[in-house]
């Protein structure tokens, strides 16, 4: 069987990429030309394309292909560059997904398993955040995120091309970029380890739901069979502020470190935290990685670069 994963060589991607090409899925992998292959990547049943998700020949490329599942994941995550190049931010995130769908059509039966996430609900104030509540980003991220999933349930509607939705919360694991606000562990592990020291947006009592990356790999696997049609939230349910998250990295390793504070930043969210009652019947999936079990598996990685 075949699986098309846009992004594959990414964080989030290479462990899906990696999972499929062991369950014995042909995987083919369309990321930009300057992405870098991650070495679990280089198997026998993963083939890798240098495509722009934009381009007609990504378009064909999935055509040609003709996979049983598209995992788009390939995207513009970066809060803060969404808000200073809100063009550049729809380009790839409106117009990428809209070409993927197009490519979708054209095939014989393909489902789209959609990578959105927790943005799509801006400050939301509430304890936990349920797949019914409002949608209001606060920021050109989480509104072109939303923007796609739209797109996706319209041409279900006209073409019948089936899809799950998996609204993330913060992934955090291995191979993750130190970049963006979803990227807060890899940030903190990045200046840990060279620099000794760590900076703060805001007075680190905002909190977050981390979700590690394996789980999130795993809710893709099971969205193939189950969730169709469904938009659902990938998540432990669970919440830790950064002050909170940055005692158990101190746990994690034995040196210390030095936590500096600095000014809210533009378009930031204080709370989020992602009920998964939905994921856990819908697709039969629990997350097996608790935060201090996931922050140590991280940690090891980054250690060893």
């Amino acid at each position: 069987m075949k699986a098309v994963v846009t992004g594959g060589a990414g964080f989030i991607g290479s462990h899906l990429t990696e999972a499929l090409a062991d369950l014995g899925f042909e995987v083919h992998v369309l990321d930009w030309t300057e992405a870098e292959v991650p070495e679990a990547l280089k198997k026998d049943h993963v083939v890798y394309h240098a495509l722009d998700i934009c381009s007609r020949e990504a378009r064909e490329m999935v055509v040609s292909i003709d996979p049983s599942f598209l995992f788009h994941l390939a995207a513009q995550a970066d809060v803060g560059i969404s808000i200073e190049t809100p063009l550049y931010d729809a380009w790839i995130n409106v117009n990428g997904t809209i070409n993927m769908l197009d490519a979708c059509r054209e095939t014989s039966c393909c489902k789209i398993i959609f990578a959105s996430t927790a943005a799509v609900y801006g400050l939301l104030d509430k304890k936990e955040i349920c797949e019914k509540d409002p949608v209001n980003p606060e920021s050109n991220y989480g509104l072109s995120k939303l923007t796609a999933e739209s797109y996706i349930r319209l041409y279900q509607k006209l073409y019948g091309i089936p899809y799950t939705i998996l609204r993330y919360a913060n992934v955090y694991g291995p191979r993750q970029l130190p970049k963006g606000d979803g990227g807060v562990v890899a940030v903190f592990m990045k200046n840990i380890l060279s620099s000794g020291s760590i900076s703060v947006h805001g007075d680190g009592e905002q909190t977050r739901d981390f979700i590690f990356v394996k789980d999130v790999a795993a809710a893709n696997i099971a969205a193939m069979k189950y969730g169709n049609n469904e938009t659902i939230q990938i998540s432990t349910g669970e919440t830790y502020s950064i002050n909170e998250l940055i005692q158990y990295l101190k746990a994690s390793q034995s040196d210390g470190f030095v936590t500096q504070y600095s000014a809210v930043r533009k378009g930031d969210i204080k709370h989020s935290c992602l009920a998964n009652e939905k994921a856990r019947n819908l697709l039969k999936w629990i997350p097996a990685y608790g935060l201090e079990h996931g922050l140590k598996e991280t940690y090891l990685y980054y250690s060893s670069l």
